[in-house]
Formats: structure tokens, C-alpha cells, sequence
């Protein structure tokens, strides 16, 4: 490398590493694995291979992969093009896909679907400029392995790829959430400070070893990898989540770092005894959770096994970034909350006229971070409904701030359910249901269920003279959503509550079955 080339190489990029510990493995799947000087050419051949499709850093690229090695090796070849990356769920349906891709504007797309061929006829509208497979060949696809260029130059990023991540709100719609972070912090000496402050609470030291198991689709996996990465650290990936495989993992390449979401610390917990005696966790440093509300029976469950001392515990949003953070000793301390708002960060608890209640009283939630968004991808900006003049989000939980500031979620203002983590949006899939040809009208709501927290359940009214079992419910959402969409349950009911306006009356559908619940969600 020469001496012009080694200044353009900016301080903890995978060039940096590259260049400083070429030959130290950096992550790990399975039986593959990279060091980080092959990390850094892969990227480079990746980079150059887009680059000859014509990619510049107006495009967005979409990626719809599992957690493997490829997409650590696209994410940084889209840093090195400066092009953003749109992570999408791997099972999402043909159509899904679709929408979010023309909704984007995205002009690549790189999957690896087993069969890539349902998806590639769904798209076969849109103006794609490449689709990429990265397992299996197919007709209209580059196979990732071609698109890697063999005389690539070596390129320069200054960070990472910017991340889009894909949400959704009442309406059921998914929307873009761009993340800005970095540039709010640049500009904004408060967003720097925050930023430093959430980096903080959960700080990581060089020569630690982090196990990601959270999606890439979510902001969360790419955070855990681009943070393990910026200090050099060896990164473990594991594709499918699966309970044990974890404790093999952790003992194996002596982990320090996971964070999981309460359905995956739930299955650990209910693997028989003897197989979690047989597991050495001692290398453990740090344990995250989040995502959805955890019951102080698992994290006192997660203390005993894992060790006192560990767990931490943070609340956020894709459009707010990280608003609450619970280090370790507070957990017996507060053991129904989800801590204190991390610094330059404001909460109003309000009534539902938008009003602040008293301290302790239970609200609706409303947040203001340094890096809250403004508006969605190729939207206009949001109403004072969702963002009030003063910049506080409606973030659509509700709950309390005791009086030393500690939150507490207790219900759910907006109708999402949360599913082993997920966020599920019911508008979504009561669109799907009434596509039935006998389906007049539909609830979705979310029910208690002891593994992922939540259930989807839907309530269904027929059109007058037909008859469709619930079965034949189920069979038709199935071909609509995705796997982890659709309702585990359909009831037909002669009619939805409704009140004089004709809005669903969810309440009553709930009420059943939190009533006797301490927590509604």
C-alpha cells in the first residue's frame, strides 16, 4: 500500500483493520469465516462489480438476506459507493418485497432466497437496474459470486453504508425510516452528545467477541456488527436463531456480547435442564435485551443463569433511535421498567387530548431525541399528530415516569403487536384478510402468548349469505404475509364492535384476554 493510499484510509473502517491486523480472523459463520483483509478485498471486488452497472450514491440497494457473511461484505462495498442499504425481512412475500421496492425507489436488489424465481416475477415491473442472487442461479439474476470483479481497485469508505430500514404505522403501509445519525452528530454538537451517551451505556472494549443474532433487517443487527467492527473485534454470526446452537456458540468462541430479544433468552430458558448444565457462559461480559417488554420473571431467570450483573436493557424506536437505557444494577432496583432517557432526550407522558398528566400518572408516551425523524422516505414531512411543533414523536406506547425518572410501559396506544420482537402491524394484516372474496370486515389484535409475548388473532365478519370456515382464513393470509404475520387464530363473530363513528372497537376484542394480565402487552 502506498503512503497516499494509507491517508485516505479513515480510522476504524474495515480499511483501517484491514491495513492494521490483516490477517486476524474478524467474523465467523459457521464453518466460513473472513479476516479482515479479506473482508476489505471482497468488499472492494463487490463495490467495483456494482460500480460497473452503473451505481453511484444516489441509489438504494436492497438487501434481503439471513444473517451471513455476505451481507457484512455488501454493507461495506455500499460504504465504499457511498449507495444506501434497505434491509428487508427475508420473508416477506413477492409482493411485499415489490411494494417496498417501488415505494423506495431502489434500483438493485440482492436476495438469497432458496428459489429467487417468485420474487424476480414480482419484480418484473419495476425498473431494476440488477438483481443479485447469492445462492441460488436463476434466470434475470447476477450470481453474487460473478458479480465479484477480480481486478478491482481498492476503495475508501468514511463510515457506514446510510442505513434505511422499513416500518410501518397505523395505516398498515410500511414506510422508509432513512438514519441520519451520524450527520445529525456532525451538525449538531446535542446529536453528538447523545449518540456518545447511548454508545456508551453499553460500551465496548477492544478484543471483545459479539454474537449477533438479531436481524439484519432491523436497526439493531447492523448496529452490533458496524460497532464490533469499528474496534476490530471478532464477530459471530449465526443465520437461524436457534437455542442451544447459541450456548455452543458462546462457549466455543468465548462470546463476551449478545443481546437478544426476550423470546430468544424465553427458548433458552426452556431447553431442559441437563442440556443448559452441559453449556460453560462464564465468558459472558455483557447481555442486552430489547425490542419488547421483558417480565422481571425472565430477567431474574436470565441473572441466575447467565450471572448477577450482566443484563442491561434499552427502549427505542426506527424513527426516535434509542430513548431509554436500564444498566445492570438497576434491574432489581426498578424491575418493571425500561430505565432512564438517555441524555438530550425529553418524554411527555399526555392524555389523550395531547395534554401532559401529572408525574406518575399513566399516558401516552411522546419523545424527543436529537436524531428523531421528521418525515418518511419520499414523504412529506409528518403531522402534528405523530411529530408536535415542539419535535415530540407520538411513539404509540403508553406508560408512567415514576419519580426518579424511571419509564414504565404498561399498554399500547397505537394497535401494533409486538411478536417475539417484531413489531406487526394489524391495519397490514386485516388488508390481507379482506381481500377474501367473503370477508365483509376484520380486527387484528394481539393476545397473550407465553413464548413470543404476543399472538396475532384475528376476528372476522362475513359478508351476508356466506359461509368460510376459519381455516379457509388462515389459508388465504398465508398466501398474502409473510410467516410471522399471520394470525395464529380466526374467530367469526356475526359482528365487529363498533361505536357511532364505525371505528372497531379493539378494547372489547382485547379486554378478554389481558384482563387479568398485570401488563398489556
Amino acid at each position: 500500500m502506498s503512503s497516499s493510499d494509507s491517508e485516505r484510509i479513515a480510522p476504524n473502517t474495515i480499511e483501517f483493520w484491514a491495513r492494521e491486523k490483516p490477517d486476524q480472523v474478524a467474523i465467523v459463520e459457521g464453518d466460513r469465516s473472513l479476516t479482515y483483509d479479506q473482508w476489505n478485498n471482497e468488499a472492494d471486488r463487490l463495490a467495483e462489480g456494482l460500480s460497473k452497472y452503473g451505481l453511484s450514491a444516489d441509489d438504494i440497494v436492497v438487501v434481503r438476506t439471513q444473517i451471513r457473511l455476505e451481507w457484512a461484505i455488501i454493507s461495506s462495498a455500499l460504504a465504499k459507493l457511498g449507495c444506501s442499504l434497505l434491509g428487508t425481512n427475508w420473508r416477506l412475500t413477492p409482493s411485499e418485497v415489490e411494494y417496498v421496492l417501488q415505494n423506495s425507489g431502489a434500483t438493485v436488489l440482492i436476495c438469497d432466497d432458496p428459489d429467487p424465481r417468485p420474487l424476480k416475477e414480482a419484480l418484473g415491473n419495476l425498473p431494476l437496474r440488477l438483481a443479485v442472487t447469492i445462492d441460488t442461479p436463476a434466470e434475470g439474476y447476477v450470481t453474487f459470486k460473478d458479480l465479484l470483479d477480480e481486478s478491482a481497485p481498492a476503495r475508501y469508505s468514511n463510515g457506514d453504508a446510510p442505513l434505511i430500514i422499513y416500518t410501518s404505522g397505523t395505516t398498515g403501509l410500511p414506510k422508509g425510516v432513512v438514519s441520519r445519525s451520524q450527520e445529525h452528530a456532525r451538525s449538531d454538537p446535542k446529536a453528538a452528545e447523545y449518540l456518545l451517551d447511548v454508545a456508551s451505556s453499553r460500551a465496548s472494549r477492544k478484543g471483545e467477541v459479539t454474537l449477533i443474532t438479531l436481524p439484519m433487517h432491523h436497526a439493531a443487527g447492523p448496529s452490533a456488527l458496524s460497532g464490533a467492527m469499528r474496534l476490530g473485534n471478532r464477530i459471530i454470526l449465526l443465520r437461524r436463531f436457534d437455542a442451544e446452537t447459541v450456548l455452543k456458540l458462546i462457549q466455543h468462541h468465548k462470546v463476551t456480547d449478545w443481546t437478544g430479544v426476550p423470546t430468544m433468552y424465553k427458548r433458552i430458558a426452556g431447553l431442559p435442564e441437563d442440556v443448559i448444565a452441559q453449556y460453560d457462559v462464564s465468558s459472558l461480559q455483557k447481555l442486552g435485551v430489547g425490542a419488547a417488554p421483558v417480565t422481571p420473571e425472565l430477567k431474574t431467570w436470565i441473572n441466575d443463569y447467565f450471572g448477577q450483573g450482566l443484563l442491561s436493557e434499552g427502549y427505542g424506536s426506527t424513527e426516535t433511535g434509542m430513548i431509554t437505557f436500564m444498566p445492570p444494577e438497576d434491574q432489581e432496583l426498578k424491575p418493571g421498567s425500561c430505565g432512564r432517557p438517555h441524555k438530550n432526550v425529553e418524554l411527555s407522558i399526555r392524555d389523550e387530548n395531547g395534554k401532559p398528566v401529572e408525574p406518575g400518572t399513566v399516558g401516552e408516551i411522546w419523545v424527543k431525541t436529537p436524531v428523531t425523524i421528521n418525515g418518511y422516505l419520499n414523504q412529506g414531512p409528518l403531522d402534528q399528530d405523530t411529530l408536535d411543533a415542539d419535535g415530540f414523536f407520538r411513539i404509540g406506547d403508553v406508560g408512567r415516569i415514576d419519580d426518579d425518572g424511571y419509564l414504565y410501559i404498561t399498554d399500547r396506544a397505537k394497535d401494533m403487536i409486538i411478536s417475539g420482537g417484531v413489531n406487526l402491524y394489524p391495519a397490514e394484516i386485516e388488508a390481507a384478510i379482506t381481500t377474501h372474496g367473503g370477508v365483509q370486515d376484520a380486527a387484528v389484535i394481539g393476545v397473550p402468548n407465553p413464548e413470543f409475548g404476543e399472538e396475532v388473532k384475528a376476528f372476522v365478519e362475513l359478508k351476508p349469505g356466506h359461509q368460510v370456515k376459519p381455516e379457509a382464513i388462515l389459508s388465504h393470509a398465508a398466501q398474502h404475509l409473510a410467516s410471522y404475520k399471520q394470525p395464529r387464530s380466526v374467530e367469526i363473530v356475526d359482528e365487529l364492535p363498533r361505536n357511532t363513528m364505525g371505528k372497531i372497537l379493539k378494547r372489547q376484542l382485547r379486554e378478554p384476554y389481558w384482563k387479568d394480565k398485570d401488563r398489556k402487552v
